[in-house]
């Protein structure tokens, strides 16, 4: 089972909204890679970013290229995957917040079994610049 948290800062989405983005970014791991994280906490990072981090979201595939010692490969793969689908990570973003993503960052650590970061850093309050979707 997933343990979600979430944590209030400057920005303007409730405690649900951070809870319903955890979710999304779980759901979204699942879709892609199989399995879910094992713990999930999405927080306000000032008024224009959000971030995600996920813990536990090794497949037994990537625990394996860990055991080889194939970090950077794992690294690069996972990399690949994400930013193949900037849609699906920013779309729920943009949805629960009611503002666009300006930019997406996506990280790994492969060498704590996957504490992996989602980032987004969303246009200001009001902004009609385009969204990172659009950017490809």
């Amino acid at each position: 089972m997933t343990k979600l948290q979430t944590q209030r800062g400057d920005g303007d989405a409730q405690i649900g909204d951070l809870a319903a983005i955890s979710n999304e970014m779980v759901r979204l791991y699942k879709d892609q890679f199989g399995r879910g994280p094992n713990r999930v906490r999405t927080y306000w990072c000032g008024d224009d970013v959000i971030t995600t981090v996920l813990e536990e979201t090794l497949t037994p595939a990537e625990r394996n290229l860990v055991a080889m010692g194939e970090h950077q490969r794992l690294r690069d793969t996972r990399m690949f995957f994400q930013y193949a689908t900037v849609r699906e990570f920013c779309e729920p973003v943009e949805r629960i917040t009611g503002r666009t993503v300006k930019a997406f960052i996506s990280g790994i650590d492969t060498a704590v079994d996957g504490i992996a970061l989602e980032t987004f850093i969303l246009h200001p309050k009001g902004s009609e610049a385009p969204s990172r979707i659009e950017q490809g």
